[in-house]
């Protein structure tokens, strides 16, 4: 892979507690049949390996309501199919997330945000995927007006789900704040598991400069950088492999801040970032970490060439 090594970008140190994996698949056990289109009015674009969705799993639909309103200005709709309540979030009447609610576990397994990576057929990813180590939580299935789903797990455990949408895949612009901005993923080698992702999206994979001594690639497509994959630490032996995604804040410090007087807490500090923003990580009130990140409007995710 290191033909292909070529962007410099900085990226954050992320530590973040386990992710469960049953959690991550309740997400999709627990939909309702017919879940919203990405985009009203559809469009034609695709671009696969992009994230285009995320949804959460929370014990408590209304306190996260309540925690992700207040801090991101998202509005919600919630949906009632039997006894599974899906609220989408939306931001300017735009559905950008989903959420639903489901009791945790004795064992006190963790709420978690799900990453929905962009594919054009999603049997044929998955197909790839199991020949290459992954493990298929959530068997694909097609909902009306959203398109086809399925979750999976990569080769470490890290869970994610890919779709192939039937209202076709957003344009690429700058995420506003309040929007979805970056996804990451934490891995014990971030090598192998973008040489796996590649080979699910055809990413292009470049290096990122970092001073820590770790591996820290970028995943692009499109020439549009989608996604960083990041060894852990060598004190993480007992952190599970996972992704976490991050919202565009205008201000990091103020918006962490502001998570905590509404229940959430601080389990990154706010702190510079290469590209010269601030980012951090919070959990929400239930547990489910996110991730927070200044962009300017002159930074760019357009792959230098």
């Amino acid at each position: 892979m290191s033909s292909s090594h070529r962007l410099r970008v900085g990226l954050p140190k992320i530590f973040v507690t386990v992710f469960y994996l049953a959690a991550c698949a309740s997400i999709a056990r627990g939909a309702p049949a017919e879940l919203p289109a990405l985009n009203t009015p559809p469009t034609t674009e695709h671009h696969v390996g992009k994230v285009v969705w995320e949804d959460l799993v929370t014990p408590d639909l209304a306190a996260a309501e309540r925690f992700y309103g207040g801090l991101f200005g998202w509005t919600f709709r919630t949906i009632h199919t039997g006894d599974t309540d899906y609220a989408v979030a939306s931001l300017d009447g735009r559905p950008i997330a989903g959420l639903v609610q489901k009791p945790m576990p004795a064992e006190r397994r963790q709420p978690s945000w799900l990453t929905f990576i962009a594919a054009r057929d999603v049997d044929a990813v998955a197909r790839n995927a199991l020949a290459h180590g992954a493990k298929v939580l959530f068997e694909a299935r097609t909902y009306p007006g959203r398109g086809r789903q399925a979750v999976l797990t990569d080769p470490e455990g890290a869970v994610f789900a890919i779709l192939a949408s039937s209202s076709g895949d957003s344009p690429d612009y700058l995420a506003a704040p309040g929007e979805w901005i970056w996804s990451s993923l934490h891995a014990k080698d971030a090598g192998s598991e973008a040489a796996f992702y590649q080979e699910l999206f055809g990413y292009d994979v470049f290096d990122a400069t970092s001073g820590d001594g770790l591996e820290h690639l970028i995943l692009s497509s499109d020439d549009y950088a989608r996604a960083s994959a990041n060894t852990f630490p060598v004190d993480s032996a007992r952190r599970h492999p996972h992704w976490l995604n991050y919202v565009r804040v205008d201000n990091a410090v103020a918006a962490a801040a502001k998570a905590v007087s509404m229940g959430g807490r601080v389990l990154v500090e706010p702190h510079a970032d290469r590209h010269g923003g601030m980012v951090a990580v919070i959990a929400d009130p239930a547990g489910a970490p996110v991730g927070l990140m200044e962009w300017t409007d002159s930074d760019s995710k357009v792959e230098p060439k």
